[in-house]
């Protein structure tokens, strides 16, 4: 294969990022036919838009620091270079998994197993999230990548035409792959925190990672389709669909 057909391509990434932002309904079966290896996805398309948010908030902390309670904190440079690489790594990884775990999930929704298409669902649906990236240029307005929860809504929009989960089935499936997401992006947190020494990172999941505070232990429950808990020893996640299959995900905390 010619290395420039692997190149990212800035008009198709434009393209292609405002298309499903603003008409997800019309693109989505568009993505689905499209002949796309998981590598082609990757390098033209993930890995440039994954680094908006790193960078950003690289610029970001070093110009303007970060601050609260009337105290400015501004990292060195190589500290703020190795948050930014270990964040953007990391990002790349959580893409992967996730879509691992979306691909796992999908026949249990009655969609197909097509690791492929998988990606393609998982890697355009972050599109939002990645773009949101851009507010870390400004420590006081990061509270704006809230934004990038779009995403959920492009992964709901998409799980039927790219996997063919049926319609009836399609909010469930969402809500339990973002929610390992979820796990996913803590679990990273964790690890990129002990690796730069700094606090927890955000690591580019479809959502934004949260962790437990203070060393207590976090319950989220969702009620009959299952449960999160984690805490300082890792996180243990249990989801059941609409026929009562179940899937264990355990998370153990990275040895010191």
């Amino acid at each position: 294969m010619d290395k420039h057909e692997l190149t990212p391509d800035v008009a198709g990434i434009t393209t292609r990022a405002k298309a499903i932002l603003m008409n997800p309904a019309g693109e989505w079966p568009v993505i689905a036919a499209e002949q796309q290896t998981p590598k082609d996805v990757f390098i033209k398309y993930a890995v440039p838009l994954a680094a908006i948010g790193p960078v950003a908030t690289m610029i970001g902390s070093l110009v303007f620091g970060y601050g609260a309670f009337g105290v400015t904190y501004r990292p060195g440079i190589m500290t703020a270079l190795g948050s930014a690489i270990v964040s953007y790594v990391l990002a790349l990884i959580g893409l992967w998994v996730v879509s691992w775990v979306a691909n796992f999930l999908s026949p249990k929704f009655g969609g197909k197993d097509d690791f492929a298409s998988a990606f393609k669902l998982v890697a355009y649906s972050m599109t939002a999230s990645w773009l949101a990236g851009i507010f870390g240029l400004l420590p006081a307005l990061s509270f704006l990548s809230i934004l990038g929860l779009y995403g959920l809504y492009l992964l709901y929009k998409g799980a039927t035409p790219v996997m063919n989960v049926p319609e009836d089935k399609s909010v469930v499936y969402t809500i339990v792959t973002v929610v390992v997401a979820a796990v996913v992006s803590v679990v990273f947190g964790m690890i990129a925190a002990s690796l730069v020494g700094i606090g927890a990172l955000t690591s580019g999941g479809i959502s934004a990672a949260s962790g437990a505070a203070g060393g207590d232990d976090v319950t989220i429950d969702f009620g009959e389709y299952g449960r999160i808990e984690g805490g300082e020893d890792g996180a243990v996640a249990t989801f059941r669909n609409e026929d009562g299959e179940e899937v264990t995900i355990t998370v153990d905390k990275p040895s010191e």
